[in-house]
């Protein structure tokens, strides 16, 4: 007797649901954290899965004159859901500001890969966040 297939495709049909709304209950909850601060920052993408910020601010920045400076971004990705903060990026100082928990979450240079997003995680991507706001404050970007 054959197996069928059909009840495999059916159960990870339905894992591949849950965890898209998984991570667009994360995405939710981040872009949430992060418009916060707009305004004073400007949204220069606002989507379903993809949600960025800049300073619009024409200022000179690490010696070039630039019309806006990338804050940060929330995009769903494959497995999970990037959190970009420049700030991590631009003054490495700030990573250590960064709670623990976030801190391994940290995959290259700036993006935080989020697959699972409890109270205490979205507190301290929270304080991230403040922390990168008050730094490109002091350095007048903002």
């Amino acid at each position: 007797m054959s197996k069928s297939t059909s009840t495999p495709k059916k159960e990870t049909g339905g894992q591949a649901t849950a965890k898209a709304d998984e991570r667009l209950q994360i995405f939710k909850r981040l872009k949430l954290i992060l418009s916060r601060y707009s305004p004073p920052l400007t949204a220069v993408s606002d989507y379903e899965s993809r949600y960025e910020l800049v300073s619009k601010k024409q200022v000179t920045y690490r010696g070039k004159q630039v019309d806006q400076v990338y804050f940060g971004a929330v995009i769903i990705q494959g497995a999970y859901v990037g959190l970009y903060l420049s700030a991590v990026y631009d003054e490495p100082a700030n990573l250590e500001r960064i709670g623990e928990d976030l801190r391994k979450k940290l995959k290259g240079k700036s993006c935080f890969h989020i697959k699972k997003l409890d109270d205490s995680l979205a507190l301290q991507v929270e304080q991230a966040v403040k922390t990168g706001f008050e730094y490109y404050e002091r350095e007048g970007v903002i």
